[in-house]
C-alpha cells in the first residue's frame, strides 16, 4: 500500500483521526456554503455549439458578420395552428397580433417579418400546403445567455397567449425556442433527480443489510460530499467555468454510486476485523490497509478517464473533464478520510441489529460459495458461454443509427417539439433552420455573377429552393449584395430537416463544390445544418482519440495495479467487451422494446467513459482479494475464496450503482434515458457475468500466467 495512503486512512481510524476528519469536513462543507453559491445557480449559462472557431460554419458566420452586419441573429420561428383553413379573417387577426408584437418592443427581439405591412394576398407564402398553419419568423440578439433565451421566448408567448383565438394555437420553435425549452426541462429535475437516488440507495441498503445505520452512514458520508462539491463547483462557475445541467445530473449520480460502493466494501472488510479484534480503531485500521488502495485506485481510474476528455475537441465533451475531474477529487478524499471515520466512530454499533463480536464464525456465503465452485470446476463452458453471449450482443453496436436532432430527446408535450414537427409535417423541413449562403470575391460581384451562382445552387440535390426566390433574384440581384458589393447572401432552404444526416451529407457536398459555384471566390455555408455536419466530423475524431486514450491510460494503471503484465491485457479486453455487449444489447431494447429507431451520436463517449472507468472498479476488487489469498492458497483456491469473500458485497454495490443510474430514466430528456439505461445494464453485465464468471475463468485458463511475473502456487 502507498505510505501516504496508508498514512492517511490509519489517521482517519485512530480516535482522535476519525474525530478531526469527520468535524474538518463539516466545516468546510459549512464555510463553502456560506461563500458560495450552488452550481445550478450557474448551469446553463453558455449558449453555444461546442464546436472550435475554426470550425467552417463558424467561419461562415464570421463572413456573415463582416459582409453583412446587421442581418444576423438567433432566429425563432412561430407556428400559428388551427384545424380548419385559415381564411382572410384569422390572417388578419395574426397580423394584428404582429403589430402589436413589433410595438411591444419585447427585449432581445430585434426582427420580426413585417407582414402586418403586406396585403393579405402576399400572406400565402407563409402559409402551409393545406392552409392549416402559419409561420413568423422572428429574429433575436445573437449571443444570448441561454436564461436571456428563456426568458425573451416566454415575453413572446405571453404577450401571443392574450390575443391568441380559441381555434388557434401558437408554438416557439426554431433555435431561440429549442434552447428556451432546454433551460424549462431542468428547472427542477435536479431536486427530484437528489431525492430519488437519495431514497433509492436507503431502501436498496436497508432491504440489502437489513440495518438502519448502514444504510444512514453513506448517505451522511454523501451528502456532506455532494454539498462541498456542490459549492466548489459553484465557486469555479462564479469565474467562469462551463456547467451544464446535463453534467450535474450525472454527477450527482457518480458521486452517490461512488461513494455508497466504497462504504460498503469498508462495511464488508471492517466487519471481518471486528471478528478477529475487539479495538473498533485497530479494526478499522487493518480494513482500511487492505481495501485503501483498491479503493483509492478505483476513483483514480475514474478521475483519469475524466481527465482524456480535455483532449477532446468538442466542447461538449471537453466540458466535463473539468466539472468531473473537481468532483472525482472530492469524492475519493471522503471514500479514504470521511467514509472510515464515521464508520470508526458508529464501531459495532453501526451493524446493529446485527452486531458483530470477536470470535464470531464469519458467513458462509453459501449461494456464491456454489457460484465459485462452478467456475472453478468448468471454466472452459462458463467462460465460453458468457463470451459468446457478449459477442453476439456486440454485434448490434453496427447496426446503430445515430441522431444529431436534440429535439427529438425532447419530451412531446414541449412547444419547441410540437412546433417543429408541425413544420416537418406541413412545409418543407428544412425551413425550420434555413442555410445561410454567402458568396464573395476580391473585386465586386457582377449581376451576371450571381444569377449564375443561384441558378447552379438552386439545381443541386437535396436543395428545395431559395429566399428569396430565383425569379425574384432576377429581377433585383442588388437585394443580395453587401455595401461594398462584394459579397452577396441568399438562405438555402434543404428538402431534409436541418439536422438529418442527409441534410449534413448535403452541406459537406455543397462545400465540396466551392470551385464550381464561383470562379476566384469564396462560398461559405453558415446555419444549423452547417454545424451539426462539422459536430459530426469532431464527434467521430473525439470519440476514436478518446476511447484509444482511455483504453491505454487504463491499462497502465491496472498494470500498476496488478504489477503484472498479463492481467491487464483480459482485465481491459473484458470492460471493452462488456461495454459493446452494453451498448449493443440496449439498442436492440431501444428498437423492439421502446420503440426508439436511433440513439443520440453523443451516447457511445459518454457510457464508454463511465462503463469502462467503472468496470475497472470491481475487477480491482476481486483481483486484489484473489492476490492477497493466493499468497496462502494455489490459484485455484485463491480464486474460489476471492470470488467466495467478495461475491456479496461486489453484487450488493453492482445493484446499488445500477439502480442508481436507471433514476436517469426518470429524467425528462431521452438522451439522460438512454445514458443512464445503458450504464445501468452495462454494471450489471459486468458484475454478474465479467467479474463474477468470466475473469475468474480466463485465469483459471491462462493458469500460473494469469498474474505474471509474480509467481503463483
Amino acid at each position: 500500500m502507498l505510505k501516504w495512503l496508508q498514512s492517511t486512512t490509519d489517521f482517519a481510524s485512530s480516535k482522535k483521526g476519525a474525530k478531526i476528519i469527520v468535524v474538518s469536513w463539516i466545516i468546510i462543507m459549512l464555510v463553502l456554503t456560506g461563500v458560495s453559491k450552488p452550481a445550478k445557480k450557474y448551469a446553463n449559462n453558455v449558449s453555444g455549439d461546442g464546436i472550435p472557431k475554426s470550425a467552417a460554419s463558424l467561419q461562415a458566420e464570421k463572413q456573415v458578420e463582416k459582409y453583412f452586419p446587421n442581418d444576423e441573429g438567433l432566429p425563432a420561428i412561430i407556428v400559428f395552428d388551427q384545424k380548419e383553413e385559415m381564411k382572410e379573417e384569422e390572417l388578419q387577426h395574426i397580423q394584428e397580433m404582429t403589430k402589436r408584437l413589433e410595438d411591444k418592443k419585447i427585449k432581445h427581439v430585434e426582427k420580426i417579418v413585417p407582414i402586418s405591412e403586406m396585403p393579405v394576398q402576399m400572406l400565402t407564402g407563409f402559409l402551409s400546403k393545406d392552409k392549416t398553419s402559419f409561420i413568423l419568423p422572428v429574429t433575436m440578439t445573437n449571443n444570448l445567455e441561454v436564461k436571456e433565451i428563456h426568458n425573451t421566448v416566454n415575453q413572446i408567448k405571453k404577450e401571443l397567449k392574450q390575443e391568441l383565438p380559441s381555434s388557434m394555437e401558437a408554438k416557439v420553435t426554431g433555435p431561440a425556442g429549442i434552447a428556451a425549452d432546454t433551460l424549462e426541462i431542468f428547472k427542477n429535475a435536479d431536486v427530484v433527480l437528489l431525492l430519488s437516488t437519495i431514497g433509492l440507495i436507503f431502501v436498496l441498503l436497508i432491504m440489502i443489510y437489513r440495518s438502519p445505520l448502514l444504510a444512514v452512514i453513506p448517505l451522511i458520508a454523501a451528502i456532506i460530499v455532494y454539498q462541498v462539491i456542490d459549492r466548489t463547483l459553484g465557486l469555479f462557475g462564479k469565474f467562469g467555468l462551463e456547467i451544464k445541467s446535463q453534467s450535474l445530473s450525472i454527477m450527482s449520480i457518480l458521486l452517490f454510486a461512488a461513494l455508497t460502493d466504497y462504504a460498503l466494501f469498508i462495511f464488508a472488510r471492517y466487519k471481518e476485523e471486528l471478528q478477529k479484534r475487539e479495538d473498533k480503531y485497530e479494526s478499522m485500521k487493518q480494513a482500511m490497509r487492505r481495501v485503501g488502495e483498491p479503493i483509492f485506485f478505483s476513483g483514480s481510474t475514474v478521475l483519469a478517464s475524466m481527465l482524456m476528455l480535455f483532449f477532446a475537441v468538442y466542447n461538449g465533451y471537453r466540458n466535463f473533464a473539468p466539472l468531473f475531474s473537481i468532483a472525482l477529487v472530492v469524492i475519493i478524499l471522503g471514500g479514504i478520510t470521511l467514509l472510515p471515520a464515521l464508520f470508526t466512530l458508529f464501531g459495532r454499533k453501526a451493524f446493529w441489529p446485527f452486531i458483530p463480536k470477536v470470535g464470531q464464525q464469519k458467513e458462509k456465503h453459501v449461494i456464491w460459495k456454489k457460484v465459485s465452485h462452478v467456475v472453478v470446476s468448468r471454466p472452459y463452458i462458463i467462460g465460453g458461454a458468457v463470451a459468446v453471449f457478449l459477442i453476439v450482443c456486440s454485434m448490434n453496436i453496427f447496426q446503430i443509427k445515430y441522431s444529431f436532432n436534440l429535439l427529438k430527446s425532447f419530451p412531446d408535450n414541449l412547444e419547441s417539439r410540437q412546433g417543429y414537427e408541425l413544420i416537418e409535417k406541413k412545409y418543407s423541413p428544412g425551413q425550420l433552420a434555413p442555410i445561410t449562403v454567402v458568396v464573395n470575391k476580391e473585386g465586386k460581384l457582377s449581376n451576371e455573377e450571381i444569377v449564375q451562382f443561384v441558378e447552379k445552387l438552386d439545381k443541386q440535390k437535396g436543395v428545395e429552393g431559395l429566399n428569396p426566390s430565383i425569379e425574384t433574384i432576377k429581377k433585383n440581384t442588388s437585394q443580395l449584395l453587401s455595401e461594398d458589393g462584394k459579397a452577396a447572401k441568399v438562405q438555402l432552404i434543404l428538402k431534409d430537416q436541418p439536422y438529418s444526416l442527409q441534410a449534413m451529407d448535403t452541406i459537406q457536398s455543397l462545400q465540396s463544390k466551392e470551385s464550381e459555384f464561383v470562379k476566384d471566390g469564396h462560398v461559405y455555408f453558415a446555419g444549423e445544418t452547417a454545424k451539426q455536419a462539422d459536430l459530426y466530423d469532431i464527434n467521430n475524431h473525439d470519440t476514436t482519440l478518446i476511447v484509444v486514450l482511455i483504453s491505454i491510460l487504463i491499462f497502465i494503471l491496472l498494470g500498476i495495479q496488478t504489477k503484472s503484465l498479463i492481467a491487464p491485457i483480459y482485465m481491459i479486453g473484458t470492460i471493452l467487451l462488456s461495454y459493446c455487449a452494453a451498448l449493443g444489447l440496449s439498442m436492440f431494447l431501444f428498437q423492439h422494446l421502446f420503440g426508439y429507431t436511433d440513439m443520440s451520436y453523443r451516447i457511445p463517449l459518454y457510457t464508454f467513459v463511465f462503463l469502462v472507468a467503472l468496470g475497472v472498479d470491481y475487477n480491482i476488487m476481486l483481483v486484489s482479494r484473489i492476490k492477497e489469498e493466493a499468497a496462502q492458497h494455489s490459484l485455484q483456491a485463491a480464486i474460489e475464496n476471492g470470488l467466495t469473500a467478495t461475491g456479496g458485497v461486489i453484487s450488493s454495490a453492482g445493484i446499488i450503482l445500477a439502480a442508481t443510474f436507471a433514476v436517469l430514466t426518470t429524467q425528462p430528456l431521452l438522451e439522460l434515458f438512454m445514458f443512464g439505461f445503458v450504464v445501468a445494464l452495462g454494471v450489471i453485465i459486468d458484475t454478474f457475468l465479467v467479474r463474477t464468471l468470466l475473469v475468474p475463468a480466463i485465469m483459471l485458463l491462462l493458469k500460473k500466467w494469469s498474474l505474471w511475473p509474480q509467481k503463483m502456487k
